[in-house]
């Protein structure tokens, strides 16, 4: 389905207003209005990311109850097993609790499923082991919400359940010793969009200030949960949640202590991605460079070795992690490229990718690690909500899949819900989902979720669409205009890097394609006297119909600053094109 492109109003009072009111440059002011704020006491809410601003972290729903078992573990040196998701949010959170609550003497391991074996979630094999081992409380990261059989399966065994999630919840909450989650039934938290790192922090905070004797921690304390606000900023960007309210808090100053003082094993890791070079940090820095592989550990089953770099001392333990984890992220790199080029042309072979609802494409031997990154590059490229399935090659009755919704406003988990029936298991939230499903079930299973989502486009009167914030030709961008634009910083989802649209654009010269499989696409663009380069990334499929295009064409654009070798300039990062018309206003 194919993006429209749909360009705010611009209010020229409201901006001057603002302008005056909050005493911001014109950019910001129209950028602002752009995206709904129009008075100055909007205005510095969104744009002040003071660490004043993180609300007490005893007001999170299950906080007070939790730490005070956690508390009473720490001084009775009772066995505490951290039980986190094996991705970038849940290991991120897990190494928050873990480094917390050694510096705080207690008792303490860490378990992260296999993803391969073990599957999402609390494992009944693996609470079993675990009390087995002398493990008395198992405080659960980024998963645990629906795991109501678990939690009686904890009370058998003796074992206490601490909760600590953001998903979505079931018709049921386990019945757990204490559950932590920003959006619990019953309780009015005014923001309930934490990650699950989000939620570790907020716990690990409240345990150092009971530990202390109050609001203000001991000095170790203090350094120990600045240092875990970088974790719970990778947390956050990786999870893609939106950067608004405590998520920007979180996120403005986990970059700042990325760059200050990281964790031994993320300055290995700094070091290899070259970020350590880097003059700053940004949301990008750890969306394209930190997070993928930390998350690659946990697409290849090893999510127990990114953990183990989050909590590593310096030495060459955390050196050997941090190259061990790169070098997983380049065999991930290579998988997720297979399996993309396989579902995709499965998609426009067996399917109708502009005119069907939604996708579902399944093969076999697709890698369960990589499955979820091809779904949502696919429904990105797609606008619209894409399942990739991974069949076993053995025969096994059981299909695994992740899905994505590609920046559409369709609830993916609603959708799957509807469909429950056909599913064995499923698991998620509006954007991203798990499930799994018997193989003999996936035709029907297809038609049933493709019509869930049709009757969302049509009730929802939903329109793929790409906003954009206002007009702005090559020639009005430069360093000082972009320094404006970072003050909405950070940026992720939620509140997007600023998308710009321009008219009358011309090939420099001919388009190419760019990087490994020539999956990117680099350009240059003039208007009149200015020529600029842009980039498109897992957009090299655009080249040739670009090269053929007779005359200018409409661009739709983020701008941004690029950093080599200490020279900044103004680049491009291409959102969308096409040949030019009159572009609307609506």
């Amino acid at each position: 389905m194919q993006r429209q492109w749909r360009i705010v109003p611009h209010d020229s009072g409201r901006v001057e207003s603002l302008m005056q009111a909050a005493r911001l440059p014109a950019v910001v002011a129209q950028l602002l209005v752009s995206r709904g704020v129009y008075c100055a006491e909007d205005a510095s809410r969104f744009l002040d990311t003071k660490l004043m601003g993180l609300r007490d972290p005893k007001e999170l729903p299950g906080v007070p109850k939790a730490t005070e078992i956690l508390v009473e573990a720490i001084g009775d040196k009772t066995p505490i097993v951290i039980y986190g998701d094996y991705d970038c949010d849940g290991m991120t959170g897990t190494a928050i609790l873990v480094n917390g609550l050694r510096l705080l003497g207690a008792d303490v391991s860490y378990h992260v499923p296999n993803r391969l074996e073990d599957g999402y979630g609390l494992n009944e094999d693996a609470i079993r082991r675990l009390a087995d081992r002398g493990k008395k409380i198992i405080v659960s990261v980024d998963c645990g919400i629906t795991s109501v059989e678990h939690a009686e399966l904890c009370k058998e065994l003796g074992t206490k359940l601490i909760i600590t999630d953001h998903h979505a919840f079931a018709d049921q909450l386990p019945d757990a010793a204490a559950i932590v989650h920003p959006r619990l039934p019953g309780s009015a938290y005014p923001f309930g969009e934490l990650c699950g790192a989000g939620v570790a922090f907020k716990l690990a905070w409240s345990i150092c200030q009971e530990i202390s004797g109050g609001k203000k921690v001991t000095e170790p304390l203090r350094r120990y949960l600045m240092q875990s606000l970088s974790l719970a900023a990778i947390g956050t960007v990786a999870d893609v949640v939106p950067l608004l309210d405590e998520n920007r808090i979180l996120v403005e100053h986990g970059l700042r202590m990325l760059r200050a003082e990281p964790l031994p094993g993320l300055v290995e890791l700094m070091k290899i991605t070259k970020l350590d070079q880097a003059s700053s940090l940004d949301t990008e820095s750890i969306a394209f460079n930190i997070a993928p592989r930390l998350n690659a550990a946990g697409r290849l089953g090893q999510a127990q070795l990114a953990v183990e770099l989050l909590t590593a001392p310096a030495g060459d333990r955390a050196i050997q992690l941090a190259e061990y984890i790169h070098e997983l992220n380049s065999t991930r790199d290579s998988l997720q490229r297979s399996v993309y080029l396989a579902a995709n042309k499965q998609a426009k072979s067996d399917f109708d990718p502009i005119g069907d609802p939604a996708l579902v494409l399944a093969g076999v031997g697709w890698h369960q690690g990589v499955i979820g990154v091809v779904a949502g590059r696919l429904a990105d490229k797609y606008a619209k909500p894409v399942l990739v399935l991974s069949l076993d090659a053995a025969g096994k009755a059981e299909a695994v899949g992740s899905g994505r919704v590609g920046g559409t406003d369709i609830d993916l988990h609603q959708a799957l819900c509807e469909c429950s029936e056909r599913l064995v298991r499923f698991g998620g939230h509006k954007a991203a989902a798990g499930l799994t499903l018997n193989e003999r079930e996936i035709e029907a299973f297809r038609g049933d979720f493709c019509e869930a989502v049709a009757r969302q486009w049509t009730d929802k009167d939903i329109v793929p669409e790409i906003v954009i914030d206002a007009e702005a030709t090559l020639g009005q961008l430069n360093l000082e205009v972009l320094k404006q634009m970072e003050m909405l910083a950070p940026f992720g989802a939620g509140n997007p890097r600023p998308v710009l649209y321009c008219g009358s654009v011309e090939l420099d010269e001919p388009a190419r394609r760019m990087g490994g499989g020539d999956r990117h696409l680099s350009v240059r663009l003039r208007q009149g006297s200015k020529v600029i380069r842009g980039v498109a990334f897992s957009a090299g499929d655009w080249c040739d119909e670009l090269n053929s295009v007779d005359g200018p064409i409409e661009i739709a654009y983020r701008p941004v600053i690029n950093e080599f070798r200490g020279f900044r300039k103004v680049e491009i990062h291409l959102v969308d094109w096409r040949p030019a018309k009159t572009m609307a206003t609506v």
